[in-house]
């Protein structure tokens, strides 16, 4: 099942999604790949526990339509992450990413996510682990520093410490996580930025493929850093204003320009949203919820999302919700 090229052999990171809680489900990732065919898509953080104790089909079920896809891990144990990037590699996946980034409290309960960082040595075992397991990549997503400690130092040994290991392939989140004090989202948010930290890091690891996230919401800003690291990482402008990876392929990969309208894309999402009905029993709201921003900044627009977030209508099929949408634009 497992035909994945050597890992060794280059993997384009140029322009990735970030993985988002409750946001980059597979519903979401199949939106996005109709407007890009060649950015690089993430999952949802999924525990090692909820894999190896859960309904692991229900959590690694995705669309063939999505690759290149990686499956973002939370754990810490390296037998445990070699069991479950063993899993993606039987699914499918192109990759496996052990988030070392998150700060949230829940997670640091489980001792994963951020405070990974404070025990580089553990990180690598589990890379190591998960590397002898399977012949897709695996990467480390990980933030700049923990708390208020801006040492360079810090992350410099951190990095220096996997790319011993074996590992090739950083995202890097160009903020410190603060472990106390801050929910999740302040610390997307309050931390400050330091792309040069970034920067510094692929100076530094010249070999490695160093892919920088946080703060890059314009064309401009991504051009800027692509002259500087390997890649760009996307997370909540991509997710509110996902009209604008339509754009991505033919400004990033010398792609012919693509020719795809607003519309076609909400009719494929519409026989998308009746499929999964009837495959899987999903209402069309859960999907739709993801593409409330495929109109944004145009007239109708707010009419238009109202509609389709509008639960009353849930018991009607897809098709005549788009219909009653289409009236307002």
């Amino acid at each position: 099942m497992n035909n994945r090229k050597n890992p060794e052999k280059s993997v384009d990171f140029r322009i990735c999604i970030a993985p988002m809680l409750d946001w980059t489900d597979s519903h979401c990732r199949y939106f996005h790949r109709l407007l890009s065919q060649k950015v690089r898509l993430y999952t949802e953080m999924v525990t090692c526990n909820a894999l190896l104790h859960g309904d692991a089909a229900r959590y690694l079920r995705f669309s063939v339509q999505e690759h290149p896809l990686a499956l973002q891990l939370g754990g810490s144990e390296p037998r445990l992450l070699a069991q479950c990037a063993k899993l993606a590699a039987d699914f499918g996946y192109d990759e496996v990413n052990l988030n070392c980034g998150c700060p949230s409290e829940r997670v640091q309960r489980g001792s994963f996510g951020a405070c990974l960082m404070e025990n580089p040595k553990r990180v690598a075992d589990g890379f190591k682990a998960m590397q002898d397991a399977v012949d897709i990549p695996v990467s480390i997503k990980h933030r700049i520093g923990l708390d208020k400690n801006e040492s360079y130092a810090f992350v410099r040994d951190f990095v220096g410490t996997l790319f011993e290991a074996g590992c090739r392939h950083f995202i890097v989140h160009a903020r410190n996580a603060w472990l106390g004090g801050l929910s999740p989202k302040e610390n997307r948010e309050i931390p400050p930025l330091r792309h040069e930290v970034v920067w510094q890091l692929k100076r530094d690891f010249a070999d490695g493929c160093i892919v920088i996230n946080g703060g890059i919401q314009t064309d401009e800003r991504i051009q800027a850093q692509l002259q500087k690291v390997d890649g760009v990482m996307i997370g909540r402008a991509a997710y509110h204003y996902p009209w604008w990876l339509a754009s991505f392929d033919e400004k990033y990969y010398r792609e012919p320009p693509s020719n795809i309208t607003r519309e076609q894309v909400e009719a494929q999402m519409v026989r998308y949203m009746e499929r999964e009905r009837l495959e899987h029993g999903t209402p069309w709201h859960a999907i739709a919820r993801h593409m409330l921003g495929l109109r944004h900044g145009l007239k109708g627009a707010r009419r238009w999302r109202q509609v389709w977030s509008d639960h009353r209508l849930k018991s009607l099929p897809p098709d005549e919700v788009a219909r009653l949408a289409a009236a307002h634009h």
